[in-house]
């Protein structure tokens, strides 16, 4: 790539060289084009850990020969500002040898990302931008789309795949002023045994809320859902990485002080390596009586793992997501999401409550089936028949990257060209039965209606009942309210004290007057805080009522009632819709079968 020699003038010296190089975790822009960025954020970038880990590596092997001295600073733009012209001041000081890689983009941060690298290139510095995006969209389309485009017309690197064992590659690259246009690496996705470990300073650990990190024990998933990328950007095949691995990023971490985690696996109970993972973990937890917990990610079918929920709760899990999807099994068939059968999951939700784990499930909104009507109803059955701690929304979004985007690209759907829109909470394309906005007004509706403070009261009910921890329910229900009620943000986009910088305002928006922006956002500042001790003021006194009464230990609800066999034909969420009925019949079937064949094995 040609690319303008950056300004400064190299020392004379015998000395060794400095080469500075900047890994940066992007955020997005709210809907008024400031950074959404905090304090403290809630969710750590694992991409951000295994690059750091990976540079490391690459410092420690001497990649660039002796004469060189490595400095690398790790940016999670979500709890921490971003300035172009410290970037640039601080490399030019340092003798004009720099590098910028933007990692983990999503399609969201990539605009944010481009306003952020102009005046890096407009100095001349090497910059590259790799992630979800790029990756995604190299994989699946034709044509390079015009971000891009744009991107490599200003002379910035594009990577696409994953840096292990390509990495020393681009550095080179970097440090000569080089950069290839485009790093392809998507056809040679590497194994991740023995890897570099992923880890970042605690420093910067701690900037995540509860000081939680994060690493990934595989990448891969064998599932075909048409909404996900994962399965585009990194494979089908399961990649894994060794127990020892496993064994090493944890003690690395405890040794910081870093003791809770979140594997960013897509789908760990798919991991073939899961039950050695959980035996080693469990090893460290109870006879060397390590302290560590972690929060896991797995499918709706976990439970028929022989000992996995079991095992995943000794082995410190105290959280897991659940990609639930939907009840209507006529959408998760619209989405090629054929492994969850929604008969599974009460028997799936109840085994996880009973070893103590608290539960996150995925809910999309916007399939073909959706109507507003349909969607209340359906979280309506959900709150009264489903052990579920915390729901999560999201709208169903095209993501580049996936196969709903391909198809929609390829038919010439109309769909947002704003890529910040891509965020999973703002509607970006049609809809057969819902128009833009009643499609939005139905996701904005749908995170009221489940967080009611009487809904509240009994998830908190059902935690104390379940021998799960009533406090630490009380703190996520009010992390996962006020994000959504005074924060205005999603969840997993959200965390402590909201931080706005005037300048840091998108390209093209106007720059706020001094005198209107700051009394506004001070104001913003204390208001917020009054709603939050008002809510908390109010899940406190929730709480104390409840441990106080009388059912604390023994309360019950159609929820938390065993799995029986007639609840098939008496739970509305098995007879609300045609599809409900049809799962029934076949699950039914599928029971005869398999009694079936246990009866032909034991007669022989």
């Amino acid at each position: 790539m040609s690319s303008k020699p950056f300004n400064a003038q190299m020392p004379m010296s015998t000395t060794k060289q400095r080469f500075v190089i900047y890994l940066i975790k992007p955020s997005h822009y709210d809907d008024d084009g400031y950074v959404i960025q905090w304090l403290k954020a809630a969710i750590p970038s694992n991409t951000l850990a295994a690059m750091y880990g990976l540079v490391q590596d690459s410092i420690s092997r001497t990649v660039l020969g002796d004469g060189v001295e490595f400095d690398i600073r790790a940016i999670d733009e979500t709890n921490e500002r971003v300035r172009a012209d410290n970037i640039i001041a601080e490399i030019e000081q340092s003798g004009g040898r720099g590098f910028v890689a933007f990692v983990g983009v999503q399609s969201n941060q990539f605009p944010r990302t481009m306003d952020i690298a102009r005046p890096l290139r407009a100095a001349g510095l090497p910059v590259c931008i790799g992630g979800f995006h790029v990756s995604g969209c190299l994989a699946m389309l034709p044509e390079i789309p015009a971000d891009i485009q744009e991107a490599l017309d200003l002379g910035i690197s594009i990577y696409a795949g994953e840096a292990e064992e390509h990495l020393d590659e681009v550095l080179r690259d970097a440090w000569e002023n080089r950069l290839e246009p485009i790093y392809n690496y998507m056809n040679d996705l590497p194994g991740l045994e023995g890897a570099p470990t992923p880890i970042l300073p605690q420093v910067r650990v701690r900037r995540t809320a509860a000081t939680l990190s994060s690493f990934d024990a595989g990448r891969g998933c064998p599932f075909q859902c048409s909404f996900c990328t994962i399965i585009n950007v990194q494979g089908r095949k399961s990649r894994r990485r060794s127990v020892d691995d496993i064994e090493e990023i944890i003690r690395d971490n405890l040794k910081q002080g870093v003791y809770r985690f979140f594997v960013t696996d897509d789908n760990l109970a798919r991991n073939k390596d899961w039950e050695p993972i959980f035996d080693r973990l469990i090893r460290l937890r109870e006879e060397e009586k390590l302290k560590f917990s972690m929060v896991i990610q797995v499918d709706t079918l976990c439970h028929q793992i022989d000992g996995f929920i079991e095992k995943a709760a000794r082995a410190g899990v105290n959280r897991v997501f659940i990609g639930l999807e939907n009840i209507n099994p006529d959408n998760l068939m619209s989405a090629n999401k054929r492994q969850n059968r929604i008969t599974d999951y009460r028997k799936m939700l109840l085994a996880w409550r009973a070893a103590g784990v608290v539960t996150y499930a995925g809910y999309i909104l916007g399939f073909p089936g959706d109507t507003p009507d349909s969607i209340r109803r359906d979280i309506d059955i959900i709150k009264r028949e489903l052990p579920i701690d915390l729901l999560e929304f999201f709208c169903l979004t095209p993501l580049p990257g996936s196969a709903d985007h391909k198809g929609l690209h390829q038919k010439d759907v109309a769909m947002d060209a704003d890529m910040n829109r891509y965020d999973l909470e703002h509607v970006t394309t049609a809809h057969p039965k819902m128009s833009r906005e009643e499609w939005q007004k139905a996701y904005n509706d749908a995170w009221k209606q489940y967080y009611t403070y009487d809904h509240m009261t009994t998830v908190i009910r059902r935690a104390e009942a379940s021998g799960i921890n009533g406090g630490n329910m009380l703190f996520l229900l009010l992390w996962f309210r006020s994000c959504i009620d005074i924060e205005g943000v999603h969840p997993l986009q959200g965390g402590y004290l909201r931080k706005k910088y005037r300048r840091d305002r998108r390209n093209g928006m106007k720059l706020e007057n001094p005198l209107v922006f700051y009394p506004r956002y001070w104001a913003e500042i204390a208001w917020k805080h009054v709603r939050l001790g008002v809510l908390l003021s109010r899940l406190v006194l929730l709480r104390r009522r409840i441990k106080r009464s009388a059912d604390r230990y023994s309360y019950m609800d159609q929820a938390l009632t065993p799995v029986v066999e007639d609840e098939l034909d008496s739970l509305e969420m098995f007879q609300a819709t045609d599809s409900a009925k049809a799962a029934v019949v076949k699950a039914r079937e599928k029971d005869a079968q398999r009694a079936a064949r246990k009866a032909a094995a034991g007669a022989r």
